[in-house]
């Protein structure tokens, strides 16, 4: 669904590139994550790939043709959740819907089923500008679906979002994956990336440091141990060796005569691993 080689660009009056040769693919009906601090060249290259940026060097194919070769068709077949939305104030939440689903050549789904799906139903009649930040970017992630797009770019999709109304979007997210549809996440929330990513990419300095699976990722990093914390008086804990757990005589011992209180692999946390692999917090 979409092919990039040797992508750079730098905008006007830059001393350098914000996207610095990378090179990835996309295969159809997958999450693929990009990940990175805030200036890294996650929103310049998703700019790049929805047609926001031109003047960028090398070559991109979105859905087996260059990027440059499409003309207005394009947009009926890729829809996009910015970080900021962008909604007429001024316009209830039912008409924006309304008003932008007019654009596309296809069937679109009804604005009140949408609003249904990010609980928006009852404020269907409230004028967008009073929305609060949650209740726009729910707004917004609608928007980018409603007329079912074969490609998705969302950025920082759970921005601003209380735990129940990220959770939701999130559902929705696994929902359009496994309908099929194929999608671009920019993100700096590596839970929200583990969670959803089919592979992700760290992006750091406009250049590509890594691209993998996250459970590969966790398993290459990791420390292959066996935490155990249990109750002897105090809380105590021990580690073990993975490889041959089940022969251990001491970590049996524990779960046969000790009050157990938590058991856990020694996995690598994406935060971890980015900092392993590029000396850089996700800030």
């Amino acid at each position: 669904m979409i092919s990039v080689t040797n992508l750079s660009y730098t905008y006007p009056q830059s001393s350098g590139p914000a996207v610095d040769d990378i090179s990835f693919e996309v295969p159809k009906g997958e999450v693929f994550g990009f990940l990175g601090p805030s200036g890294a060249g996650k929103s310049t290259t998703q700019k790049i790939l929805i047609r926001l940026l031109q003047g960028f060097r090398g070559d991109v194919r979105v859905m087996g043709k260059p990027l440059e070769a499409w003309g207005k068709s394009f947009y009926n077949h890729i829809g996009v959740g910015f970080e900021l939305p962008n909604h007429f104030g001024k316009l209830t939440a039912l008409e924006n819907l309304r008003f932008f689903g007019s654009f596309y050549d296809r069937p679109v789904r009804g604005p009140l089923e949408l609003l249904r799906l990010v609980g928006l139903e009852e404020d269907a009649g409230k004028r967008a500008g009073d929305f609060s930040k949650g209740m726009k970017m729910r707004l917004n992630f609608v928007r980018a679906i409603m007329h079912s797009p074969e490609l998705l770019f969302f950025d920082e999709p759970t921005s601003g979002l209380d735990p129940v109304n990220a959770r939701r979007i999130k559902d929705l997210i696994i929902e359009q994956r496994d309908a099929g549809r194929t999608i671009f996440l920019t993100t700096h929330v590596m839970h929200d990336a583990e969670e959803l990513c089919d592979r992700i990419a760290f992006i750091v300095n406009g250049k590509i440091a890594l691209i993998d699976a996250p459970k590969a990722l966790k398993l290459k990093y990791g420390r292959r141990l066996v935490r155990v914390e249990y109750l002897n008086g105090t809380v105590r804990e021990e580690e073990f060796p993975l490889d041959g757990i089940g022969n251990n005589e001491g970590f049996l011992r524990i779960l046969r005569e000790e009050e157990v209180q938590t058991i856990h692999t020694e996995e690598a946390s994406l935060d971890d691993i980015f900092i392993k692999v590029t000396g850089m917090r996700l800030l």
